[in-house]
């Protein structure tokens, strides 16, 4: 694995920001984290940086110890935090100049044309920009380098739906040439969209993992019984899950091709038939659902 952590914990005092976290993100591919504030996604992405040092457990990047060898580390990784700080008296060309030359490598021109994509003004001081251009700035200046290893943390913040979509396209582009990207977002669709994998934390602890190729085989099928709900056939049982007809309306979610399905569906007495993608909302609301009631 190109990342690695193994019962990865955090504690302050009695308080375990990360609890035995268990992961593995492969070489090239984009890994989304998800839960709400206080999940424990801003720990593990400064436990993988070095910044914090564990209280127990151990983090890799590249078989580098992310806390003993963070300098090393942070060499071969670009970092976007969730509030992002510039110089306010240097122009938009001036910050891009400054950070490439932190870099061996980096290009100047690369950072600008992503910033042109981005549709930010160079030319205005870091003072008189907006949030979302700011944000656009420190975009730029993060995926300008060509490190092995990117971490997003927010990084659509403040920017609307069409920045997120290009952003979107930035993160393919990092995947296509053959760099990891770790994601952290609170916005499930574009998560949904970029990710390869996504892994979700509560409390602290990591609770899921899931392939997004797997989710999107998978479809919620709901209906209106007028009759009887008969038993499916053999072949298909072990791809579905029916949940209890209630006021004569049954849910059946579906794993894999929905061919096999549709001939058993079309027995059915139902009166109304509606097919659609589980997606990433209700994975994460399985997790979290509780904690908003």
């Amino acid at each position: 694995m190109f990342v690695a952590t193994t019962s990865l914990t955090k504690r302050y005092r009695q308080v375990e920001a990360l609890a035995d976290c268990t992961l593995g993100i492969e070489r090239g591919e984009v890994f989304g984290l998800l839960g709400p504030n206080g999940a424990g996604k801003t720990t593990l992405l400064r436990l993988l940086l070095g910044f914090l040092k564990p209280t127990s457990g151990s983090a890799t990047i590249d078989t580098l110890d992310c806390y003993r060898d963070s300098l090393l580390v942070r060499s071969r990784v670009a970092y976007l935090p969730g509030e992002a700080r510039m110089f306010r008296r240097l122009r938009g060309h001036d910050i891009l100049a400054y950070f490439a030359r932190l870099r061996p490598g980096a290009s100047v021109r690369r950072a600008r044309d992503i910033a042109n994509r981005l549709g930010l003004d160079l030319a205005r001081p870091v003072v008189l920009m907006s949030t979302g251009m700011r944000q656009k700035l420190a975009l730029a200046v993060t995926l300008a380098p060509q490190t092995p290893l990117v971490i997003l943390d927010e990084p659509t913040s403040s920017l609307d739906p069409s920045m997120r979509t290009e952003v979107s396209r930035l993160v393919r582009e990092v995947r296509d040439e053959g760099r990891t990207v770790v994601f952290s977002s609170h916005v499930l669709s574009e998560v949904e969209a970029v990710c390869d994998r996504v892994a979700i934390l509560r409390h602290g602890r990591l609770v899921h993992t899931q392939v997004m190729a797997d989710l999107r085989r998978q479809h919620r099928i709901t209906g209106d019984l007028t009759g009887g709900l008969e038993d499916p056939p053999p072949a298909i049982r072990e791809q579905i899950e029916i949940v209890p007809p209630v006021n004569g309306r049954v849910t059946i979610d579906a794993m894999g091709e929905l061919a096999p399905l549709l001939g058993w569906l079309s027995t059915l007495p139902l009166a109304r038939l509606r097919i659609e993608p589980i997606g990433l909302q209700a994975v994460y609301d399985r997790f979290h659902l509780a904690d908003r009631t």
